[in-house]
């Protein structure tokens, strides 16, 4: 068990944390969600002994070892791969070390056979023996192959160090365990061994994480990070969402209720002056509603027109990018019903087909055909040039608009979480988050019928990518959309075109967990990462 006792955290004036109490118990996962800034990765420092809380103090039980997953990715690149896994059990290695010297000594006196003989007993109870074939067990789980176990860290790529260092974080069977975005990096099978690892981990679990469709695997608790405080909840992330909407909503209705009685009862004291119910008005209370401190966008994308049959036909569409095949003859026709996800590890191609399909690039050869009864809206994923103007953003945004009506248009933006003078911000100053929100404010003005994603979720927090997510799921007509959040492919997606290495493609209508389950190798190609403003948002 690890708990926080009386944790306050100051930065400057302002306090990250106040007076935070909480309890982490054996046999749980718990994923420590909070809005971006909350302090969650900040936390999981306190917890780990990384960074000195202001007030408080953490405590372990006695004779409990912590692990965390590390996030200097060079730290370890003089060691091999095995030795560094290793050092996720400090003492052990320690040990390995220190008994090696000794037999490597020419001049072997009694005090080192004593001390030997010593480190050998407290190796053996540490089950030192299986150290290596244990570490071995992890990395080749994470997909790291037996050839590269004896490799040095400098000579791995990233992706495969990120797999090594949560093998470190794993290995021998820590008492407790702190995973910061565990899954950032990993192809979708390592994502999956490490889902089933954690659900039959026996011991405590903190993680933070982006990724939604994880934390629901995972997690037995939310512990909500909001004003200062943590607050427990049993349950994995959909069950808190859903829970925390219907809580609010109760206690709306709740005070609504309140409101229409307080007025009854004011009504029939002006006309009685009853002194009773004088009373019994000054007992109802209006519970104050605290909003937390998240907030959700509004995101409904409303066609107005209805789709015709006709959508789309892609006809043979090749295209070569700095000599290299990215689109190789590349053929499919959208129906009236398709919602489908680009994927696949080819960054490349998918963003290519957009870019055409949006009339922003050419074919070498082949061609595309949009339906008459279509309009597109399309959300690219480079939007540097759109944002390069000093033009304010309700200005850029009337553009689009059919109602040329500035307050029309900042009913738009101020759902996207755009209030008062937000609207005149200029667009080249927008951090990565808003330029977003604004991007989707202009899908949804234009009442487009056809929506194209790429890579929407890239800077979004939580609370944004949840609404879009259900924007998604609402709307009515056609979507094509590239999207890292697996959640957001599962439950928008009912068919899948996977671009390849190659420049060809797969094509399927089902789901993306049937087209993952049936294909092995798919999820080999599918890596799960988040953007930069994401991983420093905690």
């Amino acid at each position: 068990m690890i708990s926080a006792n009386n944790i306050t955290l100051r930065i400057g004036k302002k306090a990250l944390f106040e007076d935070v109490n909480i309890k982490f118990t054996e046999g749980n996962c718990y994923g420590l969600i909070g809005a971006n800034g909350a302090g969650k990765s900040t936390f999981l420092k306190i917890l780990s002994g990384q960074l000195e809380p202001t007030n408080g103090d953490i405590a372990i039980t006695p004779g409990q070892r912590l692990s965390f997953l590390q996030q200097d990715h060079f730290k370890y690149d003089e060691f091999t791969v095995l030795d560094t896994v290793i050092m996720g059990n400090k003492r052990l290695y320690d040990i390995m070390k220190e008994k090696e010297a000794i037999y490597m000594k020419e001049d072997f006196s009694d005090e080192d056979g004593i001390r030997a003989s010593e480190l050998e007993a407290e190796f053996a109870d540490m089950d030192g023996w299986n150290a290596e074939s244990d570490a071995a067990t992890l990395l080749n789980g994470l997909g790291v192959p037996t050839e590269d176990h004896y490799t040095l860290m400098a000579d791995l790529p990233g992706a495969v160090k990120v797999k090594v260092l949560l093998a470190q974080a794993l290995f021998g069977n820590p008492d407790i365990l702190l995973l910061d975005e565990p899954t950032n990096h990993l192809d979708l099978d390592a994502i999956s061994w490490l889902e089933e690892f954690l659900i039959n981990f026996e011991n405590t679990v903190i993680v933070v994480s982006h990724d939604r469709y994880f934390l629901n695997k995972v997690c037995t608790n939310i512990a909500d990070m909001d004003y200062g405080k943590i607050q427990l909840y049993a349950g994995n992330y959909d069950f808190w969402y859903e829970s925390s909407q219907l809580i609010v909503r109760q206690m709306k209705e709740a005070n609504k209720k309140k409101e229409e009685k307080i007025k009854e009862l004011q009504e029939f004291i002006q006309r009685f002056s009853a002194t009773s119910r004088k009373r019994a008005l000054e007992k109802i209370q209006l519970d104050e509603i605290r909003p937390s401190s998240r907030k959700y966008p509004y995101i409904d994308f409303r066609p107005e027109r209805e789709i015709g049959n006709d959508v789309l036909f892609v006809e043979g569409i090749s295209k070569t990018i700095d000599g290299v095949k990215v689109l190789d003859n590349i053929s499919f026709t959208v129906n009236h019903d398709d919602k489908i996800a680009f994927v696949g590890g080819n960054e490349l191609a998918k963003t290519t087909m957009f870019k055409i399909l949006a009339g922003e690039l050419e074919p070498d050869e082949g061609s595309y055909k949009w339906g008459v009864t279509t309009s597109q809206s399309y959300f690219p994923k480079d939007n540097t040039a759109i944002f390069d103007t000093d033009e304010l953003i309700v200005d850029w945004l009337t553009q689009y608009s059919e109602i040329k009506d500035a307050t029309y248009v900042r009913g738009f933006l101020g759902r996207m979480l755009f209030a008062g003078e937000d609207g005149v911000k200029k667009m080249r100053v927008l951090s990565g988050g808003e330029k977003v929100r604004v991007l989707l404010s202009r899908m949804m003005i234009m009442g487009s019928n056809v929506l194209m994603f790429d890579e929407p979720t890239d800077h979004l927090d939580m609370e944004s990518i949840t609404a879009l997510n259900n924007g998604m799921i609402k709307f009515p007509g056609v979507i094509l959309f590239a999207c890292r959040d697996h959640q957001v492919v599962q439950t928008t997606a009912n068919r899948i075109i996977e671009f390849l290495p190659n420049g060809s493609m797969i094509d399927k209508i089902t789901t993306y967990d049937e087209y993952l389950e049936s294909d092995e190798m798919a999820r080999k190609r599918q890596v799960y990462s988040m953007s930069e403003d994401d991983e420093n948002d905690n």
